[in-house]
C-alpha cells in the first residue's frame, strides 16, 4: 500500500512538472509571461494603463508626423512669397520714378506675372490638403491665380491708381486700399469660404493636439494673418499688402507721370506696402519656425516616453529569457530523476522491497 502511495506521489508530483516545464517552454517560444492578459493579475490593471498610455503617445506622434511635411511645405511656399515682396519692394518699387516713364511697362509685366506667382503659392498643397485655405481643405483658397491680374480686386485698384494727380495721392491711397480689403463677390480674389464672414472670415486657426492638454495651432490663411502682425502702411494682412502692392505697380502708366509729386506718393506708398508684407512675412515664417521646432520637440520626447513605457510593460509581459531557460533546464532535470525514481519504484519485486 505504502509502495502505491510512493508511486502516485511521484506520478503526480511528475505531472506538475510536466505542466512547469510546458508553461516555461511556451514563455521561450513567444517571450511573455502570460498568453492570455488575465493571467497577469495582480499587475493586469498596471499593464493596461500602461499600453493606453502607450497608445495615446503613438497617436501623438503619428499627427506631428503626419503634420510636419506640411509645416515645411508651408514655409518654403512663404519663404517664396518673401522673395517677391522683398523683391518689389525693395527693387522694383525703388526704381518708380516719373522721370523715367519707360521703365513702369516692364515693372507692369512683372508685377502682372508676380500676381500669378502669389496667387499660386497660396494654394501650394501638401498630402492633398490646401495649406492656406484654412479648414477648408478640399478647394483652393485661390480659385482663379491666373486671373489675379484683371480679376476684381485688381480692377478697383487700377481704377484707382488711374486718377492719380492733382494732389489725392492720399485718396488714391485709401481706395487701393479699401479695394484690398473688399470682401465682396466679384471683388475679392479668395474663395467663397475664406471670404465669409460667417465661417473662414472668423473661425480660429486650426490647431493639432499634440500632447496632453496641448492643442498647437499650425492652421494658415490666404487672406488674413495667421500669427504675424503687420505694421505700417498695411491693410492688416501680408497678403492684400502684397496684391495690393503689385496691382498698384501693374496699374501704373505714363499719364500718372504728369503729376510728380502725387506719383512719387503713391510710389512710396506702395514701396511702404510692400515692405510692411515682407516683415510680416519673415514674422510668419519665424512663428512657423518656431512651431515646427517645438513639435519635433514634442515627437522626440513621445518617442522616449514610448520607450520607457515599453521596457516598463516588458517588464510586466515579457520574459527574462537567461532566467526561464535556467528554470527550463532545472525543471526538465528534477522531471527526468523523477521518471528515473517512478522507473526504478515500479520495478522493484516484493522481496526487494521488504529487503
Amino acid at each position: 500500500m505504502a509502495r502505491i502511495d510512493l508511486l502516485g506521489g511521484l506520478s503526480a508530483d511528475a505531472a506538475l512538472l510536466r505542466a512547469r516545464m510546458q508553461s516555461l517552454s511556451r514563455q521561450v517560444t513567444t517571450g511573455l509571461k502570460a498568453e492570455a492578459p488575465g493571467d497577469l493579475a495582480p499587475q493586469l490593471p498596471r499593464a493596461l494603463d500602461l499600453r493606453a498610455e502607450m497608445a495615446r503617445r503613438t497617436a501623438y506622434s503619428g499627427a506631428i508626423g503626419l503634420t510636419l511635411p506640411r509645416l515645411e511645405a508651408a514655409q518654403g511656399a512663404l519663404g517664396q512669397l518673401a522673395v517677391i515682396a522683398r523683391r518689389f519692394g525693395d527693387g522694383v518699387a525703388v526704381k518708380l520714378d516719373s522721370k523715367d516713364p519707360q521703365s513702369l511697362a516692364l515693372a507692369a509685366t512683372q508685377a502682372r506675372d508676380a500676381m500669378v506667382q502669389v496667387g499660386q503659392l497660396l494654394n501650394t498643397q501638401s498630402g492633398g490638403e490646401y495649406l492656406f485655405g484654412g479648414s477648408d481643405l478640399a478647394n483652393p483658397p485661390v480659385p482663379d491665380p491666373d486671373a489675379l491680374p484683371t480679376g476684381g480686386m485688381a480692377s478697383q485698384i487700377a481704377a484707382a491708381i488711374g486718377t492719380l494727380g492733382g494732389g489725392n495721392a492720399a485718396t488714391v491711397a485709401a481706395a487701393t486700399r479699401a479695394a484690398a480689403l473688399d470682401d465682396s463677390a466679384g471683388t475679392t480674389p479668395f474663395s467663397d469660404f475664406l471670404s465669409d464672414p460667417a465661417r473662414g472670415g472668423v473661425e480660429p486657426r486650426r490647431s493639432l493636439l499634440s500632447a496632453d492638454g496641448t492643442a498647437t495651432p499650425v492652421g494658415l490663411f490666404a487672406n488674413r494673418n495667421a500669427a504675424a502682425r503687420s505694421a505700417g502702411e498695411t491693410t492688416g494682412s501680408w497678403v492684400r499688402d502684397l496684391l495690393r502692392g503689385l496691382a498698384s505697380i501693374a496699374a501704373l502708366t505714363p499719364a500718372q507721370t504728369a503729376s510728380p509729386a502725387d506719383f512719387q506718393a503713391m510710389a512710396d506708398t506702395i514701396r511702404s506696402g510692400l515692405q510692411s508684407a515682407a516683415d510680416a512675412l519673415a514674422d510668419e515664417q519665424g512663428a512657423l519656425g518656431q512651431t515646427q521646432a517645438r513639435l519635433e520637440a514634442q515627437q522626440t520626447r513621445h518617442a522616449e516616453l514610448q520607450d520607457s513605457l515599453k521596457a516598463q510593460l516588458a517588464g510586466i509581459e515579457e520574459i527574462d529569457l537567461a532566467a526561464v531557460l535556467t528554470r527550463l533546464q532545472s525543471t526538465k532535470t528534477t522531471l527526468e530523476a523523477s521518471y528515473t525514481a517512478i522507473g526504478a519504484l515500479g520495478s522493484l519485486s516484493l522481496a526487494g522491497y521488504l529487503r
